[in-house]
């Protein structure tokens, strides 16, 4: 860790900030094909974890699927300091380890999903349309945990990223691509946050 990292390790030490319990990493395919893309991908999970987090999901945004495959085979090959779960287009089992990744598993067609699942319901009869709330849709989503911080690395908008599940996130947004995205930017990510009021919509 070099002397800017322990200078901002040391105020995040001495600050009473809160910190996310609950992170989200936003990138893309072509990210992945970086060299060294998986070896930042490993050391971000451990930031998170050092810093408190009990909960990582990657969200992987692909223009092909046919990379799908590919990109979760080399999810196999990673050293995570947590159990993994990772997801594609085609699955439907919930996530639940403490690491989660989403290869092209788009928010609107995990959202559309859900819904026609309930829809499905009503028709045979085994759901009162009149009792479904936003719990209903949750129990339904592959991943259903709400991120406090959504971390985008260079600087593109967010694109169909769990759009039910961070509805009352915070997004944070830096210029740095994901290449050479290091500790202190992780860092700067949590200091910011901390600073951050949330409220939950009010």
């Amino acid at each position: 860790m070099g002397l800017y990292d322990r200078y901002l390790a040391t105020r995040l030490r001495f600050e009473d900030d809160v910190r996310p319990d609950r992170v989200a990493i936003v990138i893309t395919e072509r990210d992945l094909l970086e060299q060294g893309a998986y070896d930042t991908l490993e050391d971000a999970f451990n930031w998170a974890f050092e810093y408190d987090a009990e909960r990582v999901t990657v969200s992987v945004s692909v223009l092909d699927e046919a990379a799908v495959p590919t990109l979760k085979r080399q999810f196999d090959d990673i050293d995570v300091p947590r159990t993994i779960d990772v997801r594609g287009p085609d699955d439907d089992i919930r996530a639940d380890a403490p690491i989660q990744v989403s290869i092209g598993l788009g928010g609107k067609h995990e959202f559309t999903t859900a819904v026609r699942g309930l829809a499905e319901e009503v028709q045979e009869g085994e759901l009162d349309p009149d009792e479904i709330d936003a719990n209903d849709i949750e129990d339904r989503l592959v991943f259903p945990e709400e991120p406090d911080l959504v971390i985008k690395t260079g600087a593109e908008r967010l694109s169909d990223f769990m759009i039910w599940q961070s509805v009352y996130s915070e997004l944070y947004f830096t210029d740095v691509n994901w290449r050479d995205f290091r500790k202190r930017d992780y860092l700067r990510a949590l200091r910011e946050y901390g600073k951050r009021n949330r409220r939950y919509g009010r």
